[in-house]
């Protein structure tokens, strides 16, 4: 397994896993012109690209997913609210949120997120041959218990940190827009990343990337400082990333193969 973030924020998110011989994308919110050039960048086409996994049909999430399926024939996998909202989306196949698909020689396991879109899921990639996972978990105003068993054992993290509390109150934006992002269906801060983190680390997790950081609310020294302060003393022994918005990071792979050895969570920590 490899992992690519293509890029992450509020212009466009999009993360390649290749996984058993299969390429997939979690998210594709760029234009395929702008995918294609950030795939190009590590080495892929677009026509690489076996299928894309949608965690919702927010456009900074989905806005290339129905244009590279009629251009590169991609398959395209959402839930069936997502898919509801997007509207018309060629080689669609909808799933219920926290379902377990089959994509390619991918196992993509689904759980249900708090978030202000229509029926949103993070999702955990595996290689049922080797056990390598990765999990992707973008747009989330808190950690769901049910993420727990889900996320377990991973390999690789892609993670929402998108932004400082201090730095969202004195922003620029409106009292409205704060509101919504602090909310419990809105996306998570450092903080709350950083105790989610820690409640699924275990000495196998080899990378931790931090995704969706503000621009405007949040920075990478900012994000990670956090984070390495709350997961001090914690089983985390892997490195930690912060994606950045306007270009690749990675690749990120599995040290060794694991198989089937459960993760010890932390308990508690979530409502």
């Amino acid at each position: 397994m490899r992992v690519w973030v293509l890029g992450s924020g509020s212009r466009g998110n999009a993360v390649l896993i290749e996984c058993a011989g299969t390429r997939l994308l979690v998210d594709c919110g760029f234009s395929p012109r702008a995918l294609a050039g950030r795939l190009a960048a590590i080495g892929f086409a677009p026509s690489d690209v076996h299928a894309v996994v949608l965690t919702h049909e927010h456009q900074d999430h989905a806005k290339g997913a129905a244009a590279g399926a009629a251009r590169f024939g991609w398959r395209v996998h959402a839930t069936e609210g997502t898919l509801r909202a997007l509207g018309a989306v060629p080689n669609a196949e909808s799933f219920p949120a926290g379902a377990t698909v089959a994509v390619g020689h991918a196992v993509v396991e689904t759980v249900r997120v708090p978030h202000d879109a229509a029926q949103p899921v993070a999702v955990v990639v595996s290689d049922p041959a080797g056990g390598a996972r990765c999990g992707v978990a973008f747009d989330l105003g808190h950690v769901p218990a049910a993420m727990l068993p889900c996320f377990r054992d991973l390999d690789v993290l892609v993670l929402e940190a998108n932004h400082d509390p201090d730095l969202l109150a004195a922003g620029p934006y409106p009292p409205s827009v704060r509101a919504r992002i602090a909310s419990r269906v809105g996306h998570l801060s450092n903080p709350e990343a950083a105790r989610a983190i820690r409640a699924f680390a275990h000495r196998g997790l080899r990378h931790v990337v931090l995704a969706h950081l503000s621009e405007t609310s949040n920075a990478p020294a900012v994000a990670l400082a956090t984070v390495r302060g709350v997961l001090e003393g914690s089983r985390f022994r892997g490195a930690l990333h912060a994606a950045p918005p306007d270009g690749p990071i990675g690749p990120f792979a599995p040290v060794r193969t694991r198989v089937g050895a459960p993760a010890q969570f932390e308990l508690g920590l979530f409502a």
